[in-house]
């Protein structure tokens, strides 16, 4: 086994910021010491990386992604292979994607599959591809007696959280009845409930009408997926869980109005729990109205929202109410992709690429004063690591944690564009846009990946990560 030393970097995790080395054994961190400590210099080392005006951060936890997403008569364009080595690129260590079990209407006999099925499916999928380590989510299309029984074995298992959906009707869709009986299990087992909080039978409504009118450009997308469809979904969700005894963890929320439903909930004490994402920090409406279809490229669900729900999204990370910020990340290339809507925006593939850039996006946001550099590692990486059952294996640089570590520069300069980012999709949505701050080297258990603009991992690097049980509800 190997050893590395980093020495003279500013080590930044979600409870400390120190000047400190960090010893790292084979795939662990065994110790840090003050550097120039008469501790730090006596390590010796097979090799010595110099942080010298760097940041030693925890590798970045992504915890929602979609590589190979089956959707819309097409597959999100990143495989496991790609999507997991663009996010080595950008800092990120660990993904959770999402296991699919098979829903009704995506069958010829139709009738739902397991979850096992689905879980089988996803394992092939990854097994022997990925570059970091990964784990899995359960997207649960039909919730029935058997798949409610098959929660209890997938929890044994390590995948402790299912997702469920209040839009989509006809695909992925759960109405009340279902999500309260999945929620009552997810009590009993331990398995944390997500929930994709729109209301899909209202949207569906909306949409149609919206296609009869001939509003048929991508911006209508936003417009049929309004703010108050996903409060409204987001207050009805948290109730739900209420009677259930459960907690439960919005997905992707995106408007000001469900931050207010969640920030009630959690001011009276309710275990309810959201992540937001980068692209509703940084975009908006105004993106999806764009000229001409170039639009469609921002169309993701929940959808972009105008400008304003900006601050308040802000708002809810600085005051803990959003607790994580994962990506979403289920890219669609523009050519031949999200072209298939061209003359009517509900056919366009619902998602954006992001496991590359999210950590580069939220260090700007500290270098704007949105939030500072712990709570930055608190929602990319410990956060996400200790909702769902990884920590402190991940999000942290402590003796025991894997040695999952980014030699982060916080002074790099880089102007983001399709044509130099790694995720296997032909545009960026932040094309031109210059921000400050790259992952200069990257360790996944004690491996160097990515070092100074050369990719140095290799598919089938990344271990499947059995996790616990949700660690705030112990």
């Amino acid at each position: 086994m190997s050893t590395t030393v980093i020495r003279n970097g500013l080590v930044v995790t979600a409870s400390d910021e120190t000047a400190a080395d960090v010893l790292i054994d084979g795939e662990q961190v065994v110790a840090l010491a003050a550097s120039g400590s008469t501790v730090a210099q006596g390590w010796t080392a097979d090799t010595v990386l110099d942080a010298t005006g760097r940041y030693v951060i925890p590798g970045g936890v992504d915890a929602h992604t979609h590589m190979e997403l089956p959707f819309g008569g097409t597959f999100a364009s990143d495989t496991f292979e790609t999507g997991t080595r663009a996010a080595a690129w950008g800092g990120t260590t660990t993904i959770i994607d999402f296991a699919v079990q098979a829903s009704a209407a995506s069958r010829a006999d139709g009738r739902a599959g397991s979850l096992r099925e689905g879980l089988d499916a996803w394992h092939a999928k990854a097994e022997g591809e990925c570059a970091i380590d990964y784990a899995f989510h359960m997207i649960m299309a039909d919730v029935n007696e058997g798949s409610l029984k098959e929660m209890g074995t997938l929890v044994g298992e390590g995948i402790t959280s299912f997702k469920l959906f209040m839009a989509y009707p006809g695909v992925f869709y759960s109405d009340d009845g279902k999500i309260l009986r999945a929620l009552q299990k997810g009590a009993e087992t331990g398995g944390l409930i997500m929930m994709h909080a729109e209301n899909g039978i209202a949207i569906d409504v909306l949409v149609e009408q919206a296609l009869e009118r001939g509003n048929t450009d991508p911006r209508y997308h936003g417009v049929v997926r309004h703010a108050l469809l996903e409060a409204e979904a987001t207050s009805r969700a948290i109730k739900l869980a209420q009677v259930a005894g459960a907690p439960i963890y919005i997905v992707h929320l995106s408007a000001a109005e469900a931050l207010d439903e969640l920030t009630r909930a959690r001011d009276q004490g309710i275990n309810a729990f959201a992540e937001t994402c980068p692209q509703y920090l940084y975009l908006s409406t105004d993106d999806l109205a764009r000229p001409g279809f170039e639009g469609a490229k921002y169309v993701c669900s929940t959808p972009l929202r105008p400008v304003d729900h900006q601050a308040a999204l802000w708002r809810g990370l600085r005051t803990g109410d959003l607790s994580v910020v994962s990506t979403d990340h289920c890219p669609f290339c523009f050519k031949g992709q999200k072209e298939l809507g061209v003359g009517d925006f509900s056919k366009i593939p619902n998602g954006l690429p992001g496991v590359e850039t999210r950590m580069d996006l939220l260090h700007q946001a500290v270098l704007d004063g949105h939030i500072g550099r712990r709570r930055w590692i608190e929602i990319a990486c410990a956060t996400p690591a200790r909702m769902f059952g990884l920590y402190p294996r991940k999000g942290t640089i402590a003796p025991g944690s894997d040695a999952d570590v980014v030699i982060y520069d916080p002074a790099a300069v880089q102007v983001m564009s399709a044509q130099t980012h790694h995720m296997n999709v032909d545009y960026s949505c932040y094309e031109g846009r210059s921000i400050t701050g790259r992952a200069e080297t990257v360790l996944s258990r004690g491996r160097v990946i990515v070092d100074r603009g050369e990719y140095l991992g290799a598919k089938g690097h990344g271990r499947f990560l059995r996790r616990d049980t949700c660690q705030y509800l112990r």
